[in-house]
């Protein structure tokens, strides 16, 4: 029998009301939720010695709960004559002491002024407040004048409901106008409870006003607790309409991942936070592929504190590998947040136990497992905080990776999951009496792999220089100086000169990433763009030009480098600056084929020879770029490119900076691009 009203103005009617319940009969029908889900928030502002008007009341159990456990001052009234019969009917001889009404909401008047000290309202302002007509509006203004009339100072008005944005906004604009102390709880036990009841496990955030009475208030108040048990007070009405309605948009969110699978589409992201917290505490991805024979259907893959910035966990190329090899159908996977504490793998687990379990399918009644790199939630230690102008707010953290090795990284707050810059720390043991260990930066670690492509080239345009000259080399885009550091202790023979717009970088790279400036090894603070062009009015050369500089718009397709980098003008710059002989090495990130096409024709235009080398599991791709007659086919260039990258394994072998082959040649040579 579909009792559901064809439109949502019939809930405001008599007729409707009086049919619903001549249909339903004597079961009771309960909007919201029941006694047990919502006893933990009504006992707190509704005490046994209260006098009780329920409005609305229809044929919930709610007031005969109460009741029943201990509230006798209890009056009930309804709009429906037929439900009043019914509950009267019901409750005489059980109920002695419950009084019930057949009342409008509206027009009280058989109640004198201040006669209860709590109204009760489960559902009857949303079944009243049906749309935004002025009709409505008339009719919810006058509701909220009764309340307000029959209420004693001090006294409550408890409303359970969705809050609906049109409805908040009236109860906000009304109640504190009214000198009423204003609160709105979110009831989560309401939320599970209706979700267990529904055939497809969805529900709505029910929401717990309290609109407390006061004679006069020094000024507004607002509060809202959307978690927990922590009320947290608020300076504007607008900011619990933000918050109730982020809450509301995170349930749909969760609604239709309970309903269905999204594989084939793009992943679902979640902030979690805890109350009155404005940083995020975990940030979940939910992924779903294809149902797989022998595959379980969900589970929570929790991330350790310093790993989220891996490839296969900060992007969504990265997440889906990981689904695929995690043999689930369904993955949450869960990221740490930096300025956070958590206690241990076991504490982690059980705060998120109703989040994780909020986004599992429909119907799955099993444990959900956790999955990780371990049963650690890893370490994570901030060493520096600091603002730049050009970047703004960011951090210098220590993390414990794998075998207990130490990662020292930079990262900018506003991009809180890409590593700037990396690089490994060992602790060396003190020399004399106090042989205290010291922390020093390991200069052959290549956090970035980019990095050793770029110095493979770098080595190549000293090979191609036949005149043996000792023209520098051009890095655009210090950073860390990660890059300027290896190719410093690698090629012992080449000078660099590093170009960095930021002079904060500079402070870093040198106080905690372990450059050295020296005479091979300058830093000119510049504009990239300006200094290239100073250096062509003064005539310099260079022997390579390196491009390593981040895009500070996260929005492009292209991050890395900015778009003014690669124009027309500014190419043809650096390859004034490098004459015949010298070599471009570009580092691109472009997301937008289409506009890595675009920077790629530019190149073709400027330079004679374009290779690239696109890093595997990465969205690095190198170009190098030259004008030299000497790499005038396709097997001399990669001849010259397989003997640079012989020379610089045997040269990091050779100054201790790898034990290992760091360059994979065979691989190396066949994925170039000419």
């Amino acid at each position: 029998m579909n009792l559901l009203p064809k439109t949502a103005t019939e809930f405001g009617t008599t007729e409707y009301w009086n049919n619903f319940f001549k249909k339903r009969g004597k079961q009771a029908f309960e909007w919201y939720g029941e006694y047990p889900e919502l006893c933990g928030q009504l006992h707190k502002y509704i005490k046994t010695k209260d006098e009780v008007l329920m409005v609305g009341c229809g044929n919930s159990k709610l007031s005969m709960d109460l009741y029943d456990v201990g509230f006798r001052q209890i009056t009930n009234i309804d709009i429906s004559q037929v439900v009043i019969k019914q509950m009267q009917d019901a409750n005489r001889t059980t109920r002695p002491e419950m009084l019930w009404y057949h009342m409008d909401a509206t027009a009280m008047t058989a109640f004198s002024d201040e006669k209860y000290s709590v109204v009760l309202d489960k559902g009857t302002l949303d079944a009243l407040f049906t749309d935004e007509s002025e009709e409505t509006i008339t009719t919810v203004r006058k509701y909220f004048s009764e309340i307000a009339r029959v209420l004693r100072v001090g006294g409550r008005y408890v409303c359970i409901s969705l809050l609906q944005e049109h409805i908040l906004k009236e109860v906000l604009s009304f109640f504190p106008e009214h000198e009423f102390m204003f609160r709105a709880i979110r009831c989560v036990e309401a939320e599970q409870k209706t979700a267990e009841g529904n055939s497809d496990g969805t529900s709505m955030p029910v929401f717990v006003v309290v609109a407390t009475k006061f004679r006069k208030l020094p000024m507004k108040v607002y509060e809202v607790c959307l978690a927990g048990d922590e009320i947290q007070r608020v300076q504007k009405p607008e900011e619990i309409v933000l918050s109730v309605a982020a809450a509301q948009k995170a349930s749909m969110v969760c609604n239709g991942l309970v309903r269905g699978s999204i594989a084939g589409m793009s992943e679902v992201s979640l902030d979690l936070h805890r109350p009155g917290e404005e940083v995020a505490r975990y940030t979940i991805h939910v992924l779903d592929q294809k149902p797989i024979r022998g595959n379980g259907k969900y589970a929570a893959f929790i991330v350790p504190q310093g790993r989220e910035t891996e490839w296969l966990f900060s992007t969504p190329q990265g997440r889906q590998k990981l689904l695929a090899s995690a043999s689930h159908d369904r993955l949450a996977i869960v990221s740490l947040h930096r300025g956070q504490v958590y206690a241990s793998w076991d504490a982690v687990k059980d705060e998120l136990a109703e989040s994780v379990k909020s986004l599992a399918p429909h119907g799955l009644h099993a444990h959900i497992p956790y999955l990780s790199l371990g049963s650690e939630v890893g370490q994570r230690e901030t060493i520096f905080k600091g603002h730049s102008t050009m970047s703004g707010d960011y951090i210098v953290e220590e993390i414990l990776g794998n075998d207990n090795r130490i990662f020292r990284r930079l990262i900018f707050l506003n991009n809180q999951f890409v590593i700037q810059s990396e690089a490994a720390v060992k602790l060396v043991k003190g020399k004399g009496k106090s042989k205290a260990s010291s922390k020093v930066v390991d200069p052959g670690y290549l956090a970035c792999q980019h990095h050793l492509y770029m110095t493979v080239g770098v080595h190549l345009a000293t090979c191609l220089d036949t005149n043996q000259t000792t023209n520098p080399v051009m890095v655009v885009g210090l950073g860390g100086g990660g890059l300027c550091t290896f190719i410093h202790q690698c090629l012992r023979n080449t000078s660099l000169v590093a170009v960095e717009i930021d002079p904060e970088m500079l402070t870093v790279a040198t106080s905690y990433f372990g450059l050295a400036l020296d005479d091979r090894l300058a830093v000119q603070i510049r504009d990239g763009i300006d200094y290239l062009a100073d250096c062509v009015q003064s005539s310099q050369r260079f022997r390579a030009i390196l491009f390593d500089v981040d895009s500070k718009d996260p929005t492009l397709g292209m991050s890395c480098p900015p778009q003014a980098f690669v124009e027309r003008a500014v190419l043809d710059n650096a390859k004034t600056l490098l004459g015949s002989d010298g070599l471009f090495i570009l580092n691109l990130v472009c997301r937008d084929e289409t506009l890595r096409e675009s920077v790629l024709e530019e190149l073709r235009r400027v330079f004679r020879y374009v290779l690239s080398y696109k890093l595997e599991e990465d969205v690095n791709e190198i170009f190098y770029c030259a004008d030299n007659a000497a790499l005038d086919s396709a097997d001399k260039w990669q001849e010259a490119m397989k003997r640079s990258a012989q020379e610089i394994n045997a040269l990091a072998k050779k100054h201790k900076l790898s034990r290992e082959e760091l360059v994979d040649l065979e691989e190396f040579v066949q994925a170039l691009k000419i």
